[in-house]
């Protein structure tokens, strides 16, 4: 990958993990805020506002964070398959956004509730407080391994860095 490449999708990859996290955290303080309040008017903007940061940040965030973490692993020396810290990471943001993507249609259907009784709905809150805390907990592993890089080679790893050092 030549450089400028990589150093756009590399920065493109950072901000949108790290737009992802902001996002989820201002999702939590929908939940809460919704989960706290008396006011049924704010318990269905709470519900609205949680269906359109779901779509039109968070599920945007967590494609283009993966997307660009592929393309990273795949047109750098790390690799894909080479070292096992970036296939959990890997794993991890596969898992977090099928999850987010199959929770999403809930959170819809849940605003639509909402608006459609004009009442506020409780049901599933506590719910989505466990949906976003543990997409918190993902998103922090996945920080993690990034900053340490756990050692550990894939046997694949093992295999490409011996042939390398063969062509020296």
């Amino acid at each position: 990958m030549v450089p400028w490449f990589r150093k756009l999708t590399l920065t493109i990859h950072i901000t949108s993990t790290v737009g992802w996290l902001g996002a989820v955290f201002g999702y939590i303080a929908l939940v809460i805020a919704a989960l706290t309040t008396q006011d049924v008017q704010m318990g269905r903007v709470a519900w609205s506002a949680m269906e359109i940061i779901g779509w039109y940040v968070i599920v945007p965030l967590a494609l283009v964070s993966f997307l660009t973490g592929l393309v990273m692993s795949l047109g750098t020396p790390w690799g894909l398959f080479r070292h096992y810290w970036i296939l959990f990471k890997l794993l991890l943001t596969i898992v977090a956004t099928v999850v987010l993507l199959l929770n999403m249609p809930t959170v819809s259907y849940l605003a639509n509730v909402t608006h459609q009784t004009g009442a506020f709905n409780f049901d599933g809150l506590w719910g989505q407080l466990l949906h976003a805390g543990g997409g918190l907990v993902v998103l922090f592993l996945t920080i993690i391994l990034s900053v340490y890089k756990p050692q550990g080679m894939t046997r694949y790893g093992k295999s490409r860095q011996s042939k390398l050092r063969k062509n020296y």
